[in-house]
């Protein structure tokens, strides 16, 4: 499909998701709901693609829902709105998941609602100095959704993420760091490079393995230890049968750097 709302770029084997309504500062509508989808399925199934960028262009990475939009709704049917919004954004969260290829959030400005977890629900985030997380819910008396109430508490606690929730208030860059909620802070001038130095060296990383890694870690959050020793002794077993395992052992030996194929 065309997209109007994101921008989707190819270098290689990374593929680049950007929001693209700087506008409302990548706030989501429908129709952005229904093109971010779409793309992030096309990415799963593309198998030139290892790594995945989700973006926002200008200044911020995403504001969260369209207010305006919601302003609007409130004039027909808010109900049958957010049961049409939340069709795409929430499947967005599984799919990025799901997907057996790393997400990395690229985070500058705001990352506000569901913009803050759509950046939670990247596998990896780097984030400018400038970035600053809030649950604005509360803000417009709405609820939170996108995974919020799933995400945030894994990450940085329940009473941090209650806190978060219930006040709106802002969490700079680095105190997101210290939280758990992104893995690195850059300059802001520094973010795409170092967002894209990150995915080279994904790409260049045995993608079978990785995937296990990923469905593992996540599998693992609704696990008993037990079940979760079985899950991994299975997949180290199928992953010992794969050419990467034999190329990644062949190059240890041999005292180079390996090339993984993903087979």
């Amino acid at each position: 499909m065309g997209y109007e709302t994101i921008r989707v770029a190819k270098d290689g084997s990374i593929a680049t998701i950007t929001l693209n309504r700087p506008e409302s500062l990548n706030a989501f509508n429908l129709s952005m709901g229904e093109e971010v989808l779409d793309a992030l399925v096309g990415c799963a199934r593309d198998d030139a693609i290892r790594v995945v960028i989700m973006g926002g262009e200008g200044r911020a990475f995403c504001a969260g829902g369209d207010v305006k939009a919601m302003a609007q709704a409130l004039g027909e049917d808010p109900v049958h709105f957010f049961q049409r919004l939340t069709l795409f954004l929430h499947p967005i969260l599984v799919e990025m998941t799901r997907m057996p290829k790393p997400v990395i959030g690229r985070v500058q400005g705001f990352a506000s609602g569901y913009g803050m977890s759509l950046a939670l629900g990247c596998d990896l985030v780097l984030a400018a100095e400038s970035a600053r997380f809030n649950m604005a819910y509360a803000l417009i008396g709405l609820s939170p959704d996108g995974g919020a109430t799933y995400l945030l508490p894994r990450l940085a606690g329940t009473k941090k993420a209650l806190e978060s929730l219930f006040t709106g208030d802002a969490i700079d860059a680095r105190e997101a760091h210290r939280l758990g909620m992104v893995n690195r802070v850059v300059p802001d001038g520094e973010l795409e490079q170092a967002t894209l130095d990150l995915a080279r060296k994904l790409a260049q990383g045995p993608p079978l393995a990785m995937a296990r890694a990923k469905e593992l870690v996540y599998r693992s959050l609704g696990e008993t230890l037990e079940s979760q020793l079985e899950n991994e002794r299975e997949a180290i077993v199928r992953s010992a049968a794969t050419q990467d395992f034999r190329e990644g052992v062949s190059a240890f030996v041999e005292k180079r750097r390996p090339t993984f194929r993903g087979g």
